[in-house]
């Protein structure tokens, strides 16, 4: 379930972390399904052992270590990962454990329930070749309005759907893309290629807004549990959702419709029919 308000909030709770050595990096033992880990656990041990850490950065939906060398290594959690500094949900979901050295923070842990995400070591020249060749969109803190059109104007895909696409855009999930096109009254059904300019001005504009505040609140933990932030405590976001998971309630903007669930592309989408209607 992390998203960009999710993962942002993890990668602010690890910033502690900078400054810090890499003392160990340790795969730890569990049953259930396996992480990606690349290059191998083993070789892991000795490309890390000593490294300093010297930012912490966000990609789309990954954390970032970005290293005095300039390597990376990064943490997709995917759909239950968790970047932590402490108490981890469980113990039998833990997955990865770094000890660091000479920073306020000792170690950094990765937890994932069902073992889709994975960590991933890059050299410099191996992250610019993978990621910098637009294989991954803008990050949608940083796109610019005029950019953001641009990306989708001319596809006839759905725009709830093409939300989702992370070549155009990095960041924007399932929740969240729900959440920005009803702040922005736009029909999850419409066409890109319909859309006006004002349109995409309003989108844009809404999604900042819906990303900041969730961001703010430390992201949504929804009613699996999940989500935890760096510290393993839940946000709150989910406490001002307006539609997200509301099927059959009334909306909060009109007061009237009730809220609508929808599939799109395999993904659940809920909307409100009355301030959303299509155009």
């Amino acid at each position: 379930m992390p998203e960009l308000p999710e993962v942002e909030t993890m990668r602010r709770g690890v910033l502690g972390l900078v400054g810090g050595r890499i003392e160990t990096f340790e795969q730890l033992p569990c049953e259930r399904r396996p992480i990606g880990i690349t290059p191998s656990a083993r070789k892991l041990r000795t490309t890390l052992t000593g490294r300093t850490i010297e930012r912490i950065d966000r990609l789309g939906k990954r954390v970032l270590l970005v290293l005095d060398d300039q390597s990376r290594l990064m943490f997709e959690p995917r759909m239950t990962g968790l970047v932590l500094i402490s108490d981890p949900p469980t113990i039998e979901h833990l997955r990865v454990r770094l000890a660091i050295g000479g920073a306020p923070h000792k170690e950094l842990l990765y937890w994932d329930r069902r073992g889709l995400g994975s960590v991933r070591w890059f050299s410099e020249k191996e992250f610019q070749q993978e990621f910098h060749l637009g294989r991954l969109g803008p990050d949608a803190l940083d796109i610019e309005a005029a950019e953001f059109r641009e990306k989708f104007a001319t596809t006839r895909q759905p725009i709830k759907v093409a939300l989702l696409d992370q070549k155009r855009v990095a960041g924007i999930g399932n929740l969240y893309a729900s959440e920005i096109l009803h702040q922005a009254k736009i029909d999850p059904a419409q066409a890109c290629h319909e859309l006006k300019p004002k349109d995409w001005k309003r989108i844009h504009a809404c999604m900042r807004e819906i990303l900041l505040e969730a961001i703010a609140y430390e992201g949504s933990t929804l009613n699996d549990g999940t989500y935890r932030n760096a510290l393993n405590q839940s946000g709150s976001y989910q406490n001002h959702h307006r539609v997200y998971a509301k099927e059959g309630e009334v909306c909060r903007s009109c007061g009237k419709a009730t809220i609508i669930r929808t599939v799109q592309a395999q993904r659940a989408t809920f909307f409100c029919p009355r301030c959303q209607k299509s155009k």
